[in-house]
């Protein structure tokens, strides 16, 4: 299973999305999922990885017109230094688990161990449970 991560330069996560493939119809879906959120502005540029499957999936999302034409593509490991600081915090999280059963197990645990760094972040508001359950709601789905 593969695990897509966005974290803009502020280091804040944008989204995230679990995938039992990583081939360019994976990146295309979890760009879409990006970019179709509220809270993601159009990007200028976009750092990954050097996965061959991410310019296909960019220059679909362009020609389909939703990536601006200005929008630029780096696939450079080490420009990509801010989203591998932040995942080493999931990566040390799951290798305790020492691997998931199913999808669906790994999906809800990962879920939930990407919204506890996102409050331990500081990015949910205060640290007022109040405040934080409209953000658990819309993660997870859950009606308090």
């Amino acid at each position: 299973m593969y695990l897509y991560r966005a974290v803009d330069s502020g280091g804040s996560t944008l989204e995230f999305m679990l995938s039992d493939t990583r081939d360019a119809s994976a990146a295309k879906r979890f760009f879409k999922k990006l970019l179709k959120a509220d809270h993601t502005c159009t990007p200028r540029v976009i750092n990954v990885d050097r996965n061959p499957s991410y310019p296909k999936a960019f220059d679909e999302l362009k020609t389909d017109g939703m990536l601006a034409q200005g929008c630029d593509l780096r696939p450079i490991k080490y420009l990509n230094n801010i989203i591998e600081q932040d995942h080493r915090f999931i990566k040390r999280r799951v290798k305790l688990g020492l691997g998931f059963y199913s999808f669906e197990t790994a999906w809800r645990t990962i879920q939930g161990y990407e919204t506890m760094h996102m409050i331990s972040k500081g990015q949910v508001g205060s640290k007022e449970i109040e405040s934080q359950v409209p953000f658990i709601d819309g993660l997870f789905g859950l009606a308090a």
